[in-house]
């Protein structure tokens, strides 16, 4: 039995674009013939969302720009003295990572399949049609949510001034804060655990978490080279390896923080075994670069 095609939100909002710009009535058949495929219900009903999203936006843009009709003033609600109402702000950016922050919370709990746009809305102050009108429906906005979870950890590292310390201390202070970070940002170990199920087939489609993870490659490389003319570390290291030895430890303790924790009988949250582990991940990592193969007490 063939496969039958599925087809993304934004392969359907595209469809019904190019419709409009061929002056052809947009509906649910003409959608089906268009996309070639689907449930034409579903497909229409993508459309109209989409459609609603924009006639939204665009109101609250004119709104903004004092060119909209004033609206009526509703009636006070009963039993409460009318007031002036505060002026709704327009800010699509502070919109879109409310909404990314949501979505992250909602993918991590539920993975991909079981997350809803309803509900993430639900915990926004936004609506399911915005949602579409930002990121195009629900595969855009989890590519989105991805793209902002890598991005926020790079942008974290970016922060830390390494060239400014010796190498050897530059190299202490990045595992650290890797550390660090994966243990107080759990959601984001997770999202990626969700993506591995999906065998990455979503981070495929972004055009921008391949460069974003760039920077921590050249972070690793610049540190490597200037610790080689020091004499401080051994030659022929990759900073692709090196990467993989810090971030699986710090992943791995906050990815399977519960099954591990539950079959060996210790918590890893207890402050005491997170402290041994992070001069553990340190002091490892340290040796492994050094020139002379001496330990290294972590700090």
């Amino acid at each position: 039995m063939a496969r039958r095609p599925t087809f993304s939100d934004q392969d359907i909002i595209a469809a019904g674009q190019r419709l409009v710009a061929a002056g052809r009535p947009v509906n649910k058949f003409a959608l089906r013939n268009e996309v070639g495929g689907g449930n034409p219900n579903r497909l229409l009903e993508i459309w109209q969302a989409h459609q609603s999203a924009r006639s939204v936006e665009s109101t609250a843009e004119g709104m903004a720009e004092g060119v909209a009709t004033p609206p009526v003033a509703a009636k006070p609600p009963r039993g409460k003295a009318p007031g002036k109402a505060p002026p709704r702000k327009n800010d699509p950016e502070g919109t879109r990572r409310e909404v990314l922050e949501a979505a992250i919370s909602e993918f991590t709990e539920k993975g991909y399949s079981g997350a809803k746009v309803a509900a993430i809305a639900a915990r926004t102050r936004t609506t399911k049609s915005m949602i579409y009108y930002y990121f195009g429906g629900k595969e855009g906005l989890y590519i989105a949510a991805l793209e902002a979870s890598y991005a926020h950890n790079r942008q974290f590292e970016q922060s830390l001034s390494l060239e400014d310390l010796p190498p050897m201390e530059a190299l202490r202070r990045l595992v650290g804060v890797t550390f660090d970070y994966h243990d107080s940002h759990q959601e984001r170990s997770r999202l990626v655990s969700v993506e591995n199920i999906h065998q990455a087939r979503h981070m495929k489609k972004s055009a921008s978490i391949g460069t974003i993870n760039l920077s921590i490659i050249d972070t690793i490389r610049t540190i490597l080279e200037r610790g080689e003319r020091d004499g401080v570390f051994r030659p022929g290291i990759e900073p692709v390896d090196l990467h993989m030895l810090i971030s699986s430890f710090c992943f791995f303790r906050s990815s399977n923080r519960y099954t591990f924790s539950f079959i060996f009988k210790i918590d890893l949250a207890d402050a005491r075994i997170r402290e041994q582990h992070r001069r553990m991940i340190i002091e490892s990592t340290l040796r492994f670069v050094r020139a002379d193969g001496a330990g290294s007490q972590a700090a």
